[in-house]
């Protein structure tokens, strides 16, 4: 299976900045996907499996929904194996993903987030990326869709990992983008490799923020740039929340910086010309319950008599894009 999923990226990494992650890399892939099975991956595998063999004449990756389709009709019982193969690897949480007519509305439209974002940051354009904590990868096809030359995503989710494939085998096996089931601490310290960073959706839910923020510096080459999206409070500089225990029903949330709190912590970690470039209030028609992720969702998290705080008293989810550069 790594054989199969990953020769062509180990060919790709020799002599380039990527090459010294190689000694460590074939390991932890193995640790991960052989010695460390997951309970739910034969079945994970069967609907991998299953799909139908479909080749797309018309691939868009710059499209809200990122999408795959046929110039010939698809026959109703094709679509229907299709449309049991993708449910088989319910929930699908970031998106929207169109694949020959079967649309997958995800929890999140993660659009909105690229919409929000994407003229901020540098041109993606012969860019090698880092995608940390990429979720079944749609950012990553965004990403490559903008031109990035390679795109690599860390997630340890297995099921992530089997949604990204499932995506590529329709939408093309021989692009540059691949999805590690793996965590940012994986990846070598002042590896020095990546021109672009993205840590989206991940600094609250580490206990040490100053250490991955210094991870992601020690991704980057000098002058790369990071991506930064995390949840923020209203505040001033040194103000964070800490939650007693959940935050919006979520356990591992650890830290809420204030703006300014958030911009002091980068230049602590090494970063130059930090700025916010957006900051947005979490709606419950960006983040809902849909067919194809039918549990509780934001509305579930948000005070049903108030919904500027959570269930548990807090200020509710507000997110802010952050760009910098490595030193």
């Amino acid at each position: 299976m790594i054989a199969a999923l990953y020769d062509d990226l180990f060919q790709a990494m020799l002599g380039t900045r990527l090459e010294p992650w190689l000694d460590t890399l074939r390991d932890q892939l193995h640790e991960v996907l052989v010695n460390t099975p997951h309970g739910d991956m034969l079945r994970w595998q069967a609907s991998l499996d299953g799909l139908p063999k479909l080749t797309a004449d018309q691939v868009n990756l710059n499209s809200s929904a990122i999408t795959a389709r046929s110039d010939e009709a698809i026959s109703a019982d094709v679509k229907e194996t299709l449309h049991i193969a993708l449910k088989g690897l319910c929930p699908w949480r970031k998106g929207p993903f169109d694949l020959f007519g079967e649309y997958i509305d995800t929890e999140w439209r993660s659009d909105w987030k690229w919409d929000r974002l994407q003229e901020f940051i540098a041109p993606l354009a012969g860019r090698q990326v880092l995608d940390v904590g990429c979720g079944s990868g749609y950012h990553m096809w965004r990403m490559l869709g903008d031109g990035a030359e390679r795109v690599i995503g860390v997630d340890p989710s297995r099921l992530f990992l089997m949604q990204f494939e499932a995506v590529k085998c329709y939408v093309g096996r021989e692009k540059s983008v691949h999805l590690l089931p793996l965590k940012m601490e994986d990846i070598p310290p002042k590896l020095k490799a990546f021109d672009t960073v993205f840590s989206m959706g991940v600094l609250y839910h580490r206990k040490s923020p100053i250490e991955h923020l210094q991870e992601l510096h020690g991704a980057l080459r000098a002058g790369g740039e990071l991506v930064l999206e995390t949840l923020v409070i209203d505040g001033v500089l040194g103000e964070a929340l800490m939650p007693e225990d959940r935050y919006a029903m979520m356990r591992n949330v650890w830290f809420l910086p204030s703006p300014d709190t958030l911009l002091l912590w980068l230049r602590r970690a090494g970063f130059r010309n930090a700025r916010v470039v957006d900051i947005n209030r979490t709606t419950t028609d960006e983040q809902r319950p849909t067919e194809w992720m039918g549990f509780n969702s934001l509305k579930d998290f948000l005070d049903p008599e108030d919904p500027r705080i959570t269930v548990e008293g807090l200020p509710a989810p507000l997110r802010a894009v952050i760009v910098a550069e490595a030193c």
